[in-house]
């Protein structure tokens, strides 16, 4: 009698655990309706260029479950197999097929792609294709895949010596830096294309001539060209003229999303500007954009955006900036803080301050950046009784107070230069001149009778790297 009692006061309990079990058994239980659907996601990933030998980013996609009770994927396959140029990995193992794979109901399973180019014979980027086959209960689907290579030069770790040309047949990668050596002189041709790694500094000893045309630029930037990395500032260290360097000429080149872009150290042992720019742009530079210690740069026609700090001139030397546009707005990558202009006749090296002389000289040319953190776009900074010889001739610039150690000629101060288009948030910037521009016919006459287009100069010429047509 006893015994009936506890086992009658146990039963309520050992019922509810049987439905318990038995409804939870229910819920897990393998779906097998074709009705049954995977969310996939996107039909088709897409990978940017990719260099042969580097290899991809790894980009993925989720199948997701979104039944209450579990189903079978009984086949993921790579449909290329061991051959296609596509890597597969489902939810942490590598290979080409995967059967009878259990999905619990409103659970995940992640795919992961990634792609390894081979080097072929073709110059031109050509695209490799395949795709990814998915079945359970009776449905098929296809992700497909798709990815463009690229056949390169590759330069790792490399001294270059004698004379040297780099040709438009392919792009150069660059791994682990170059030297082009103190005896060296390295051409590169137009439309060349110069990829960079994040750990290759490109460090001139010798001479760099580079051969752009209006149609046909030059480029220098960064080998990820995956989104959203390509619009990464700072992801390659930059182009370095060191002591020894001469005779150094840069024609449309564009310079980008470097750490820094250009940095000239010490004078020519010749005459000639150490360095001369024309037509080149300089842009998305997280540090500094032209940085110049005692040396001696020309600048014509060109642009310098966007950087943290698009020019700074240190220590003394001889420069000119002709018909230059240098501006800069805050946007999501670099913001506006430091002047876009720095001139100084010192450095500071262990509490002891070098001078040294400083000549420079701005013409018809735009100093510009939007209004929040900085008061005064130029700055001028001289110790001792060094020589400083700074001016502005016909120079649209936006301070609230004229640069101390500098003679301003036929200066616009804070009237907005009136660019074509800027919007920092899709950071869309073209800095053309609309018609109303303070800045058209305010210049003076010199040799520079075309813009930064190859378009010409028509009577007293517009501030700035464009001219109005």
């Amino acid at each position: 009698m006893l015994i009936f009692t506890h086992v009658r006061n146990y039963l309520p309990i050992l019922l509810i655990l049987s439905l318990v079990i038995t409804f939870g058994c229910r819920k897990e239980s393998f779906t097998n309706s074709k009705e049954a659907r995977l969310t996939i996601g996107n039909d088709s990933l897409r990978f940017d260029t990719v260099f042969t030998t580097a290899g991809s980013i790894t980009k993925y996609f989720l199948i997701k479950n979104d039944n209450r009770q579990k189903i079978n994927i009984s086949n993921i396959q790579l449909l290329g197999g061991g051959a296609s140029a596509f890597k597969m990995n489902v939810d942490g193992s590598q290979g080409t097929q995967f059967n009878n794979l259990e999905l619990a109901g409103n659970d995940s399973m992640y795919v992961f792609v990634r792609v390894n180019v081979n080097p072929t014979a073709a110059n031109q980027p050509f695209v490799m294709r395949d795709s990814i086959k998915l079945e359970w209960n009776g449905n098929i689907s296809y992700k497909q895949l798709e990815a463009w290579g690229q056949n390169a030069h590759y330069i790792r770790s490399t001294k270059l010596q004698g004379n040297i040309t780099w040709t438009n047949d392919k792009p150069y990668v660059i791994l682990g830096g170059m030297i082009v050596d103190t005896t060296a002189v390295l051409t590169i041709q137009n439309g060349v294309r110069i990829h960079l790694n994040a750990d290759a500094p490109f460090v001139v000893d010798g001479t760099l001539i580079v051969n752009g045309t209006k149609t046909d630029s030059v480029v220098f930037k960064s080998n990820r060209l995956d989104d959203p990395y390509k619009d990464y500032p700072g992801a390659w260290p930059g182009i370095y003229f060191r002591g020894s360097s001469i005779n150094n000429r840069l024609t449309y080149t564009y310079i980008k999303n470097s750490f820094q872009g250009l940095v000239v150290e010490q004078a020519a042992s010749n005459s000639n500007p150490k360095l001369t720019i024309n037509n080149c742009v300089l842009d998305n530079i997280y540090d500094v954009g032209i940085l110049a210690v005692n040396s001696s740069v020309t600048a014509n026609n060109c642009l310098i955006s966007n950087c943290g700090n698009n020019i700074a001139l240190i220590y003394g030397g001889n420069y000119q900036f002709n018909h230059c546009t240098v501006a800069s707005f805050s946007n999501s990558f670099v913001q506006h803080k430091n002047p876009a202009l720095l001139a100084t006749n010192f450095i500071k090296q262990n509490n002891t301050i070098y001078t040294a002389v400083l000549n420079a000289v701005f013409t018809n040319s735009i100093i510009w950046g939007d209004e929040g953190f900085v008061d005064n776009e130029i700055v001028v900074q001289k110790e001792g009784a060094t020589a400083t010889n700074v001016s502005f001739n016909n120079v649209l610039f936006r301070a609230k107070t004229d640069p101390a150690n500098a003679t301003l000629s036929n200066v616009i101060k804070n009237s907005n230069p009136q660019f074509d288009s800027i919007n920092v948030v899709s950071r869309y910037y073209d800095f053309r001149l609309k018609a109303e521009s303070p800045a058209i016919n305010k210049g003076i006459a010199t040799p520079l009778l075309t813009d930064f287009n190859g378009l010409p100069r028509v009577g007293l010429p517009d501030l700035g790297c464009y001219e109005k047509q």
